[in-house]
């Protein structure tokens, strides 16, 4: 499969990533934790089929250290034993965040205050726009097709 949009030689999309990956360079920066990072990151594109992406973030995560196990059972956080709370609560807003279009009032009080409990703020203003920028790069990935598979760990790190 071959990508609908060049990304990086398109002079439009290429001029604005630069500013979107200078924004993500501060959340990557951040005191949120690099392990939350990439978790986040992965489960909000498998949320959104983005292959790219879930290529991308399975193979840094994996290079920074993160175990396998607890790469496989992103998919199914709830059930699995193998996270913190903190990394629960991020996994939850960042599921809440990211299907918005699903639920009419979008994140609930209960998910917000949950991540908040285990986040100072500047670890949640990080969540926040982690979540947003994913949502972001998931959607340019998917509708212009971006093959997958061929990513090396740190390429954009």
């Amino acid at each position: 499969m071959d990508a609908r949009l060049d990304f990086f030689t398109n002079p439009i999309t290429g001029k604005a990533l630069k500013h979107v990956m200078s924004a993500g360079r501060v959340v990557k920066d951040s005191a949120l934790p690099a392990a939350t990072q990439e978790l986040v990151s992965l489960r909000v594109s498998q949320i959104n089929g983005c292959a790219v992406c879930i290529d991308m973030h399975t193979k840094d995560a994996a290079a920074a250290g993160e175990s396998p196990l607890r790469l496989h059972l992103v998919a199914a956080w709830r059930e699995a034993g193998v996270f913190s709370e903190a990394e629960r609560a991020a996994l939850e807003l960042a599921e809440a965040g990211t299907r918005v279009a699903d639920g009419a009032g979008g994140v609930p009080d209960e998910v917000w205050e949950n991540a908040a409990r285990h986040h100072d703020e500047e670890q949640l203003a990080a969540l926040l726009m982690l979540i947003a920028f994913m949502n972001m790069a998931n959607r340019l990935n998917v509708i212009t097709r971006q093959p997958a598979g061929d990513y090396e760990a740190g390429r954009f790190h």
